[in-house]
């Protein structure tokens, strides 16, 4: 069962297609990520949960590094869990299992050291609901991590009307499936009301000038662009002429272009 009621409500398109744009977004945030857990929790830990894992990645990583000794990464997608398993494998990672899983109703109690989350919440439609699942699967005094954007901080220069529509469009398809593409400025409260205690976060912001980073903003549009037809936000045209005139803009090397706000905000389970 996919972690969303339906996989159409999960406005970027995932499988073998987007395995590349996770793998990127990986290779910006994984090592901030493993700086910030090791600060946290000084590893090596014994069970770590990385649910919505996308690609696994940052669960190969973790596993890899040896900053964790079990890894366990949980996604909707199934052929995103096939690519993970085939990457773990030939890179020789056996420490890390890859499921498929429903993060509205992943059942786990008392069990991981660290339950980590990046990118899953902005596409709950009941954040507050997958982030109780998740800090029950950590033991008590466990450290619970999410990483997740506020897309109104996402921002180019000069400006640019063509990344002001993928803007706009990205924001609406979000919302019209009931999700929250600024849930990123809502994790600290929310830890909160899941009872968790000693919460904190913090707040990055990616930005290029160029290099593979700067076209996050043209795969992300690409990827979500039958989720824009779909909703009637945009006609493939209208669409197709953005995706141009968006990749002129970031192939201009006198423009920059940042990745969304990202929010990370932790917390330990009592």
């Amino acid at each position: 069962m996919p972690y969303l009621t339906r996989m159409s409500q999960y406005i970027i398109a995932g499988g073998a297609s987007g395995k590349e744009r996770l793998a990127l977004l990986g290779r910006i945030l994984n090592g901030g990520t493993l700086d910030l857990l090791r600060r946290l929790e000084p590893g090596p830990v014994h069970r770590f949960l990385d649910l919505g894992c996308g690609g696994g990645s940052l669960s190969i990583a973790a596993a890899k590094t040896g900053y964790a000794q079990q890894v366990t990464g949980i996604d909707f997608d199934e052929k995103l869990i096939g690519l993970a398993r085939k990457d773990a494998a030939e890179e020789g990672v056996p420490n890390v299992t890859f499921t498929q899983g429903d993060a509205t109703s992943f059942d786990s109690t008392d069990t991981y050291d660290v339950a980590y989350a990046r990118f899953l919440f902005s596409h709950m439609t009941d954040a507050g609901a997958v982030l109780r699942n998740l800090a029950r699967a950590a033991r008590p005094g466990g450290l619970v991590l999410l990483e997740d954007v506020d897309f109104a901080g996402h921002f180019c220069y000069p400006a640019s009307a063509a990344f002001d529509r993928y803007v706009d469009w990205y924001e609406r398809a979000a919302r019209h499936n009931g999700q929250d593409p600024h849930v990123g400025r809502r994790l600290f409260e929310l830890l909160g009301t899941a009872g968790l205690q000693e919460a904190g976060f913090d707040l990055l912001q990616p930005v290029f000038h160029k290099g593979a980073g700067k076209w996050m903003a043209v795969y992300t549009l690409e990827k979500i662009g039958p989720a824009l037809l779909q909703q009637g936000l945009a006609t493939e045209e209208e669409w197709q002429v953005t995706v141009d005139e968006l990749k002129a803009f970031t192939a201009d090397p006198r423009t920059i272009i940042s990745m969304p706000r990202i929010f990370r905000a932790w917390a330990r389970l009592r």
